[in-house]
């Protein structure tokens, strides 16, 4: 039971999951790093706290994902004018980018040589770190734009296109500087952090009942998942067990938004592809499904549904049999889409080594979730390290070795029918049953962690409780994190026209990302 910050509250696994806090000092942060490393830990995200008012200093945390346990790795910083630590990017490359957003919100820096700026944008002075504590969360500044220093590629014939950060659609912003010979890409480099909303600051101003609320929106298309994974946390460190009617509803609820975002990015590949018929037959697939939503859920997002101690209400009476009703529509619809789109030639020449990503590569730069899956990665928490009620449904693990355009279409197929045969199940359940118990007020200084697989990968939220029912740090980490930077090597050697078809078939979250 935990009683004070020294204490660690886990994600909500299976009893013989064991999971770990670890503190280390500066030389053992890279020895324990290595070391985690070449036991095959998967990286999960690294995160900071400025916890000066508390016992003089600042801390970096790194979780790992290992075969049976969660280990959070913390390193303590005395107070300084430049607080720092050593770089872990040499053993896991997706911590870069983290590391570069830590010392844009919390002045902590490394060791990188890589010291360009990551989220401020110029919304904010270079002295200055939002979430440090003596920094108001409220108070604005006036923009400084500058240009970014982009790595310059030189030689004959060599040039630059520069694409967005607006782009067309409602697509969000987002910059990519393609540097290219004639049409072949020669190298790809992203610049996001243009949708940055400062949602570990507002957590701060956010109560622990109500965290589920902007944890849910951190990236719409993943509401159920990041609801649920903050929900975990916070039931984690009280102690608290939901109901098996909540936890079966929940994962009802997370099927759904992974059907969802399938069955729309089937129709997006399609039409990228020139298949416009492919676009408006998901289209329709997924519109039915978002109205079933309505009907068993009250939303076609589940924005609030997801609630601590369980779920916001149980289904109506009808609901049930319109879900079911639903899926028997859905499958036979599915198969034959995935008939037509595996024997139209022309989109086979457009999916077939597009956007290839080789499974050494993959594994080396931290791949994770659909996207590993797609190179033989076979990573599912689900499936690994599942948390009731996968535990007893015993979901399968999909995966494809092509790690291409069309690999990451099969893995979407797959797991449509895989989440329609899982919806099902979940539906054959007793119905009446309690949805929701009370959850208490948890004491300050305590840390949680909530892990939950959603349809992009592991969303992962650490949880940090204060003082009268408040929130003293919450960090919310989506997988786009590690895939992001996979783009820029899927697109070498590929055309400028394929950039579109391939950047979809990752379909990765810039909000999600961006925080």
């Amino acid at each position: 039971m935990a009683t004070d910050f020294m204490d660690f509250q886990a994600a909500r696994l299976p009893a013989n999951m064991p999971s770990h806090r670890l503190r280390v000092d500066r030389q053992q942060w890279l020895q324990t790093t290595e070391s985690l490393r070449e036991s095959k830990a998967r990286f999960l995200t690294l995160w900071g706290a400025d916890d000066r008012d508390r016992d003089g200093g600042f801390r970096i945390y790194a979780a790992y994902l290992l075969p049976d346990t969660v280990m959070v790795v913390e390193h303590f910083m005395e107070d300084s004018p430049s607080p720092s630590f050593p770089s872990i990017a040499g053993f896991y490359p997706a911590a870069l980018r983290m590391q570069r957003a830590v010392a844009d919100l919390l002045g902590i820096s490394t060791d990188e040589a890589d010291t360009r700026g990551w989220l401020r944008h110029g919304g904010w002075l270079e002295t200055l770190f939002p979430l440090r504590r003596d920094v108001s969360g409220s108070k604005q500044y006036p923009a400084a734009s500058a240009p970014y220093p982009f790595v310059e590629v030189e030689g004959d014939g060599v040039h630059e296109i520069a694409v967005g950060p607006v782009h067309a659609g409602t697509i969000e912003p987002g910059h990519f500087r393609f540097s290219v010979v004639g049409e072949k890409v020669l190298r790809l480099e992203e610049r996001l952090g243009y949708t940055h909303k400062g949602v570990a600051k507002l957590f701060e101003n956010t109560s622990q009942q109500n965290g589920h609320r902007l944890a849910a929106r951190v990236s719409g298309d993943s509401a159920v998942a990041f609801s649920w994974a903050y929900c975990v946390a916070l039931e984690s460190i009280t102690e608290t067990v939901c109901p098996a009617r909540a936890i079966i509803l929940r994962a009802l609820a997370l099927e759904q938004e992974r059907l969802a975002n399938h069955l729309g990015d089937l129709g997006a590949l399609g039409n990228d592809a020139g298949f416009a018929f492919g676009l408006t037959q998901f289209s329709r697939l997924k519109e039915d499904l978002l109205r079933a939503n309505t009907v068993a859920f009250g939303a076609r997002y589940l924005m609030d549904y997801v609630v601590p101690g369980g779920v916001a209400f149980d289904l109506p009476a009808d609901a049930r049999c319109r879900l079911l009703d639903l899926y028997d529509a859905l499958e036979p619809s599915v198969n034959q889409m995935r008939s037509i789109y595996d024997e139209h030639a022309g989109l086979q020449d457009r999916f077939r080594e597009a956007g290839r990503l080789e499974q050494p590569t993959a594994e080396k730069l931290g791949a994770i979730g659909l996207v590993g899956r797609a190179c033989g990665i076979a990573c599912d928490l689900r499936v690994d390290h599942p948390c009731p009620p996968y535990d007893s449904l015993v979901p399968k693990l999909i995966v494809q070795t092509g790690g291409d355009v069309a690999a990451r279409v099969q893995v979407r197929f797959d797991e449509i029918l895989e989440s329609l045969r899982l919806c099902r199940a979940l539906l054959s359940g007793p119905p009446i049953e309690s949805i929701h118990t009370s959850v208490p007020v948890a004491a300050p200084d305590l840390l949680g962690i909530g892990l939950i697989e959603g349809w992009r990968g592991p969303v992962m939220i650490a949880l940090e409780t204060g003082p009268n029912g408040g929130i003293r740090r919450c960090h919310v980490h989506d997988p786009s994190w590690q895939n992001w930077p996979l783009i820029e090597y899927a697109i070498l050697g590929n055309i400028v026209p394929d950039f579109p078809l391939i950047n979809k078939s990752f379909n990765l979250s810039y909000s999600g990302q961006d925080g």
